[in-house]
């Protein structure tokens, strides 16, 4: 770690203190840059992100199996409807002569509401997953963002000992006093 503070400090790398400039090599810069963050996510999110994960997996599985006691009892109330549309037409060929077409209206009443709430509970189940899966998606990226920030701030504390630290206070204090004398 000595060596890479080292490089960062050495006297080639930082601009005199009677001028200031900037780095303006795009290919020198941004591949470093995008290599040290990814770096420090990858170190320090992976096994948070895992975890994540994980649970978020088991939440979700949870809320199909929920989902799907759910359809299983809309099927068995499916089942059900459809054994009293049985004993109805039983009923209608009785009463045939007297009331067949009101009782042709009662089971088409019957059959509609029977599938209107079996999709309704399907269109529950459908929104339930994705608001699940939305939510963990969001969790997620708030932890990774939370987590690489720790991580990176970490990182940041322990590379700056303190004679570093002297170093830069004192190169920034005298690329200002620089500027103030052209200023001047």
């Amino acid at each position: 770690m000595k060596n890479v503070t080292d490089s960062f400090v050495s006297s080639g790398h930082w601009p005199s203190a009677g001028s200031f400039g900037f780095n303006t090599d795009i290919l020198a810069t941004n591949p470093i840059n995008l290599s040290v963050v990814i770096g420090v996510l990858i170190f320090f999110g992976k096994g948070v992100l895992s975890d994540l994960l994980d649970n978020r997996k088991l939440r979700i599985v949870n809320t199909i199996r929920n989902s799907e006691e759910l359809r299983g009892r809309a099927v068995e109330q499916l089942e059900k409807a459809r054994a009293r549309l049985r004993k109805v037409e039983a009923e209608a060929d009785q009463f045939r002569a007297n009331g067949y077409s009101e009782i042709e209206r009662d089971k088409l009443n019957l059959i509609q509401s029977t599938y209107k709430t079996l999709e309704q509970l399907e269109n529950y189940k459908n929104e339930t997953i994705y608001f699940e899966q939305q939510r963990a998606i969001n969790q997620v990226r708030q932890r990774v963002f939370q987590q690489a920030l720790q991580g990176a701030l970490g990182t940041l504390n322990n590379c700056l000992s303190n004679e570093l630290h002297l170093r830069t206070i004192n190169a920034n204090i005298g690329m200002f006093g620089a500027m103030k004398e052209i200023t001047d």
